[in-house]
């Protein structure tokens, strides 16, 4: 029993350190494959072993409006149309489950989020763990690899920079073909559903 706990416990440790291997890309956004470029601007990029998506837009919303929004992550089924049901695992921990269109398998998480200021920037980074309170569930396909982050810039008092970047891959029943077509409506949607949520 003792050596099949410590063995639970070394697994995720070491789980919860692959994870964070993950470098997310620089803030810019050269050399990334554009796949939508108006007032929402979407691209993806390899960077030999993810595949990194990130979706950028001006928010008409001050910035402690928008970091509110990303902060209450209880809050992110009212927001984020696609997801079902978020879980507080504790204050940096959180899982998520997500509405996948018919007939894909639908997808969840567990992240453990981190909160940083970059040069005036806000940042909420997030990658995958494991937590003994969320166990794989039958009829989901688990994200074992999830890794991304929110960027909050101000521009002035009344307007806001957002950039999202997250690993885009899908795993399961989701055909590589349409990839690109997942990750620009992803990119869309997310811009989108913030600025309805902020009117």
């Amino acid at each position: 029993m003792i050596k099949k706990y410590l063995l639970s416990i070394f697994f995720m440790l070491n789980y919860s350190f692959m994870a964070m291997e993950y470098e997310l890309p620089s803030s810019n956004v050269e050399n990334w494959e554009i796949l939508h470029d108006d007032k929402i601007w979407i691209g993806w990029k390899n960077d030999g072993s993810i595949d990194w998506c990130r979706t950028k837009a001006i928010l008409d919303a001050p910035i402690i409006q928008v970091q509110q929004l990303i902060e209450n992550k209880t809050d992110y089924p009212n927001v984020f149309k696609r997801i079902k049901k978020t879980k507080i695992i504790t204050d940096e921990i959180v899982y998520i489950a997500l509405d996948m269109p018919f007939p894909f398998s639908n997808r969840d998480y567990v992240v453990k989020y981190v909160h940083e200021n970059e040069n005036n920037d806000l940042l909420y980074s997030y990658h995958s763990v494991l937590h003994d309170e969320v166990p794989e569930f039958h009829g989901y396909v688990r994200l074992i690899n999830s890794t991304g982050q929110w960027r909050l810039k101000t521009i002035n008092e009344n307007k806001t920079e957002i950039t999202y970047t997250w690993n885009g891959e899908l795993l399961g029943d989701f055909p590589d073909w349409a990839l690109s077509r997942a990750w620009k409506q992803q990119g869309l949607e997310v811009i989108d559903w913030l600025k309805d949520a902020l009117e």
